[in-house]
């Protein structure tokens, strides 16, 4: 299969070519697709089962009304940035 790198690809290729990191530029390209399939094979295999203790945990507080209002938030950091000015 054969497709067509735009000028700024084909630029920022370049830089790792010259760099002495790939020979060419379609090693490069190759490398870079290989390695961006890997990453997005692993995300795809990750359920985010980790982060279900860090939701249910949340969800707890917020039945439990250990929640803050996005304007309470926003005047507790103005006033810790308005602290550090001082």
């Amino acid at each position: 299969m054969a497709f067509v790198l735009t000028a700024e690809q084909v630029a920022s290729l370049t830089v790792y070519v010259d760099r002495g990191d790939f020979a060419t530029v379609e090693e490069a390209a190759s490398h870079l697709i290989d390695e961006r399939l890997a990453e997005l094979a692993l995300e795809e295999a990750d359920d985010m089962a980790w982060a279900r203790p860090l939701v249910d945990e949340a969800l707890t507080e917020v039945v439990a009304g250990k929640v803050i209002t996005r304007e309470e938030h926003e005047a507790r950091m103005k006033a810790r940035l308005a602290a550090l000015k001082d």
